[in-house]
């Protein structure tokens, strides 16, 4: 089985494929799509299904898409569905991470959850998956490995960020994973 995984980031992509082993995994660049698809959902559910609609509308090819948010108990589920662009639309994870310890400075309330929505398109019917992990933010960016707010998110029963975790084993635990896994499973059995 073949399907398009629609995303523009290679750490996804590399996260991804590591988890769907059975399924070979094309690219937005291996069909030519180099174009940003604008989330303008109000949820992540909504971000996930624009993202795969517009590529099985445009190229008729199954596909899954994901959104994923961070959601801060003290900034109100904040970033949440924004998380990609918190600190603005020309942010970048440094600017977003900066924020996100700015806004909590002064809180005690530390928790948090990651979580992550698939969107499937397959034989023109659409399925949903999702994933999430809790944990707590750190009050500094500590890590070189990972992505996005990877260097601040400590999972519940863990000392260290996702962000001092290898791939593989951010992978074993993550949101993404628990969301793929529910895809995966759904694959093999249909």
């Amino acid at each position: 089985m073949k399907l398009c995984f629609v995303s523009n980031n290679k750490n996804k992509l590399l996260e991804v494929s590591s988890i769907l082993k059975n399924i070979e995994i094309i690219s937005l660049e291996d069909i030519g799509f180099n174009k940003e698809i604008p989330e303008t959902g109000s949820s992540l559910k909504e971000n996930s299904q624009l993202k795969a609609k517009c590529i099985y509308d445009n190229f008729n090819i199954d596909c899954f898409a994901d959104d994923t948010g961070l959601e801060i108990e003290s900034l109100n589920g904040e970033p949440g569905v924004y998380s990609a662009r918190y600190a603005g639309n020309r942010s970048n994870s440094t600017d977003n991470i900066n924020l996100v310890l700015k806004k909590m400075k002064n809180s005690t309330n530390r928790n948090a959850q990651f979580r992550t929505i698939v969107t499937l398109y397959l034989k023109s019917k659409v399925y949903f998956f999702d994933g999430s992990i809790r944990g707590t933010i750190s009050s500094q960016p500590i890590g070189k490995f990972g992505f996005g707010y990877d260097s601040i998110f400590i999972p519940e029963g863990y000392n260290l960020t996702f962000a001092q975790m290898t791939g593989e084993d951010k992978n074993k635990i993550s949101h993404r994973k628990k969301a793929i896994h529910k895809l995966n499973t759904f694959l093999i059995n249909n």
